[in-house]
């Protein structure tokens, strides 16, 4: 995996983890589902508590996501920045990113927690596609 990539598959890659999190706010399962490939695994972990996961398969990934997206009663905005590769490679690399995650409640805006997503992401038929993530934010949300 110590293949140099091209700039054009790092922009790739760059806007699946883009769309996941709009994907998410706009609570758009569509959109969620193309950034996951079938075999992912996500994990989190709060403020260095245990460990929340394993959710294997795409399946239990965007039910977990969906659960949390009924919960809740703001609207939620997660800022993605600072992506940069681990591991670059033509089949597999990972990157990591940071994330500001906002909401918006009763005209009312405020900052809920910060973290840092850990995404190995994999070429499935052409397109990349997340496929292990781990969240390891500061503050529940």
């Amino acid at each position: 995996m110590n293949k140099i990539m091209k700039p054009e598959e790092k922009l790739e890659i760059h806007e699946v983890i883009y769309k996941a999190a709009h994907g998410y706010d706009a609570h758009n399962v569509e959109m969620l589902t193309a950034c996951f490939a079938e075999e992912s695994v996500m994990t989190i972990r709060v403020g260095g508590g245990d460990l929340i996961g394993p959710y294997d398969g795409q399946e239990a990934v965007l039910n977990f996501m969906k659960r949390a997206m009924k919960r809740q009663t703001d609207k939620r905005l997660h800022q993605i920045s600072n992506i940069f590769f681990e591991e670059e490679g033509e089949e597999v690399a990972v990157a990591l990113s940071s994330l500001t995650l906002f909401s918006t409640d009763n005209e009312t805006c405020r900052l809920l927690s910060t973290g840092i997503y850990r995404d190995e992401v994999v070429k499935v038929n052409g397109s990349w596609k997340i496929s292990r993530r781990h969240l390891d934010i500061e503050l529940p949300v």
